[in-house]
């Protein structure tokens, strides 16, 4: 039997539904979007309800989607395409310490090669920056501020609201990556009132490689891909319409199932949560203990590397930060930014949890937990 799988985080699995939704444009319907007669017409509709889907869920027009390859790439496409649009208004960018790399290499890149200048704000212990310290970073140069929703390793959601009304008073573009959140909480860009937004397919029951960046209407980028005008002209290439279409019924799925999903995530975590601690009071819950994500937990075990930990948890499968850092096990960069002790940090482990989570995985990954560390400190006395 496979593990229990606790990482949705760094992906989750294709829904049902979402594959059957796919499966005719694997199997049948090929045609490019872009082609005059009936093959390419049946690509082009199932492209545009897609972004009907999609622009319900976030409730934006649908000429404010665009399709990418995914998260990454929406993000590169926001800050360089702001940058590089608006560089004779100002060169000043505003992000904060714990953005995915997605954005901070992006930002390093612009510095590095372009002669941008960033501003890393730093957060609280909870990994939530400051609105006031985003505001007082604003100078006659900035363009462009960029501050993730919600947190992928500990889930705390930022003041993005407040945040958005500092950069509209400033006349400044705001640009958040909402991979992690999209699905799991409300994610309205009107209310949220942000210019830019990026999602994941992969984080919310769609395939892998797709992802979509939200751009409000008049707001200019400079292209990230240029060749035909695909996608308004906006990103060239053809579209991707079997994974597209993938993405799409995931997000009907999230405006349809939302709620519920959001109360089952948040039960499954506080179950695992209440079952260490309770085993376990000398555990540490990193980010905000309310304002995050239903589904994150980021436990720090004192007493254990998560590294050693982790490798030695073969019922179950979590990770010790972002995915993308899978074989890095130096401490967390967020949980640095977050001024964790490194004694703490090091002991830290992301468990996320999804639809398929069940209440009986839980209960038998928190007795495997709570009897591999009995093991682990057995093994530290036999050596003493």
């Amino acid at each position: 039997m496979k593990p229990i799988y606790l990482d949705y985080n760094a992906s989750t699995p294709i829904a049902k539904e979402v594959a059957d939704a796919m499966r005719p444009f694997l199997e049948g319907h090929f045609g490019n979007p872009s082609s005059a007669h009936i093959y390419g017409a049946e690509a082009k509709s199932a492209v545009e309800k897609a972004r009907w889907q999609i622009a319900r869920l976030l409730n934006c027009e649908i000429s404010e989607i665009v399709f990418t390859s995914g998260g990454t790439e929406s993000n590169n496409y926001a800050i360089k395409g702001i940058a590089f649009a608006h560089k004779i208004k100002g060169n000043h960018i505003i992000t904060s310490s714990v953005e995915h790399p997605a954005v901070l290499e992006v930002c390093y890149y612009l510095r590095d090669n372009h002669s941008f200048d960033i501003t890393i704000l730093p957060v609280d212990k909870y990994g939530i920056v400051s609105a006031h310290d985003v505001e007082k970073a604003i100078t006659s140069n900035t363009i462009l501020i960029t501050i993730m929703h919600a947190n992928n390793e500990v889930g705390s959601i930022q003041p993005i609201m407040e945040i958005s009304k500092i950069a509209q008073k400033h006349d400044v573009y705001f640009h958040t990556d909402a991979a992690q959140s999209v699905g799991k909480i409300p994610v309205d860009v009107k209310e949220m009132g942000v210019d830019l937004l990026s999602l994941a397919g992969h984080k919310l029951y769609a395939p892998k490689g797709v992802g979509v960046l939200y751009i409000k209407d008049g707001t200019r980028l400079e292209k990230l891909i240029h060749g035909a005008n695909h996608e308004q002209n906006l990103r060239a290439g053809t579209e991707n319409v079997l994974e597209i279409v993938g993405l799409g019924k995931a997000c009907e799925l999230a405006s349809l199932n939302r709620r519920e999903d959001a109360a089952y995530y948040g039960k499954m975590a506080s179950l695992l949560y209440q079952l260490l601690k309770d085993a376990l009071p000398e555990i540490q819950l990193n980010g905000h203990p309310s304002l995050r994500l239903p589904n994150t937990l980021n436990i720090a075990f004192p007493k254990i590397p998560a590294d050693a930990l982790l490798s030695r948890l073969k019922g179950l499968v979590a990770s010790a930060g972002a995915a993308c850092h899978g074989n890095d096990i130096s401490i967390s960069p967020v949980l640095s930014a977050m001024k964790i002790p490194s004694e703490i940090a090091m002991g830290a482990v992301r468990f996320s949890t999804g639809r398929e989570t069940t209440e009986a995985q839980i209960r038998d990954a928190a007795i495997e937990i709570i009897s591999t560390l009995a093991r682990f400190e057995n093994e530290i006395l036999k050596k003493l």
